[in-house]
């Protein structure tokens, strides 16, 4: 017999059988099928792209054994009401942003983002080192949900405005479509703010049932044709510096989940949260360049108007905390972590950020 022939043929005929032995990973964990709805329109590639991208990546992950199917706004839930269909067990899941809610709970907007806040960089630290999603954790239990950080559109712009806005009493009387505690902060400067669902904005700013609408940035705003109804684009979002979209599941069904699924949702929700940033970062810039070739006029909120609306949401926080113990002490780490980060970065980023800008715009 040919001693190498047999070695070879045997070491075959064993690997054959370990994989004959080797059970399927679908076969051999529970098959789970979640609904998932969300508040962000289906034509937005990004916003909804990544609650289709998180689900890709669960099944991906899990052979196919956790599935979790996605649908847009109103084709379950309506687009303001997921975190109490995900909240009342009505669907296991939802993708949807906390300050949509903040009338629950003020809590809720911090969970998101309030004006003047984090960059993205700093934004995860907070969530994932600075104590943050663990202080949000308290928020989403008395809502009936665990809430994962699955998503962020990086800074966004200041919106759209049928007429410039020079001044501070420009702002007075402004009928315009916010979202989160920015609208609170604008209402203290005279603006008239509405909270409107993603797939309404364009039809009431078109009607003139507002005035002005701010939704992301140039790469989303393009897609909901936003320039062909108001001309004045404005930046910077300061009420939406990074705001983190989350992965709201219903509280029972993830306790239900099994150790390793959880493990699953929780690194698709993280490469969603990622993902979703980096992919803004590199559509926006060629989406502006479009949107002023086709006439839409860029820009600058004047320093006196941020400067008002700086000082308009710290008296917001103060008088909310006033009243609520919990967003007090939530923003007062929140604010602490802030402060730091702030003076850390203008050091170490900030000052080289400013002059490659500078330099940039010599060449």
């Amino acid at each position: 017999m040919n001693r190498r022939r047999f070695i070879a043929t045997g070491a075959a005929g064993t690997a054959g059988a370990a994989v004959l032995a080797t059970p399927n990973l679908a076969s051999a964990q529970p098959r789970i099928r979640w609904r998932c709805p969300g508040s962000f329109p289906k034509s937005l590639d990004t916003l909804y792209g990544t609650q289709e991208f998180i689900a890709k990546r669960v099944s991906e992950m899990t052979d196919g054994a956790f599935q979790i199917q996605v649908f847009g706004p109103g084709e379950l839930v309506p687009a303001l009401q997921v975190l109490d269909a995900v909240g009342n067990g009505n669907v296991e899941c939802g993708y949807t942003s906390g300050y949509y809610y903040l009338g629950k709970d003020p809590s809720l907007a911090i969970v998101t983002c309030i004006p003047f806040g984090l960059s993205t960089r700093q934004h995860w630290a907070w969530l994932t080192h600075g104590g943050g999603r663990d202080l949000y954790a308290e928020v989403y239990r008395d809502q009936g949900v665990v809430g994962i950080p699955a998503g962020n559109t990086a800074a966004q712009m200041g919106g759209w405005f049928r007429k410039e806005i020079k001044s501070v009493e420009d702002l007075k009387g402004l009928k315009f479509r916010i979202a989160g505690y920015g609208g609170n902060v604008l209402g203290k400067l005279g603006v008239v703010t509405q909270q409107i669902g993603g797939p309404d904005i364009y039809p009431a700013l078109e009607r003139g049932v507002i005035d002005g609408a701010e939704w992301v940035g140039p790469y989303d705003d393009e897609k909901l044709g936003f320039n062909r109804v108001a001309q004045y684009y404005y930046y910077p979002g300061w009420w939406e510096y990074s705001p983190s979209i989350d992965m709201m599941v219903n509280a029972r069904a993830y306790d239900d989940l099994p150790a390793q699924y959880k493990a699953v949702l929780n690194a698709a929700c993280t490469e969603g949260w990622h993902w979703m940033a980096a992919r803004y970062d590199v559509l926006n810039p060629a989406a502006l360049r479009r949107l002023i070739a086709s006439g839409t006029q860029l820009r600058g909120f004047p320093r006196d108007v941020l400067t008002a609306c700086y000082r308009a949401s710290q008296d917001l926080y103060a008088e909310i905390g006033a009243t609520n113990p919990r967003f007090k002490r939530i923003h007062e780490k929140w604010d602490a972590f802030r402060l730091e980060q702030t003076q850390w970065l203008r050091v170490a980023e900030d000052s080289l950020g400013n002059f490659l800008a500078a330099t940039t715009a010599q060449r």
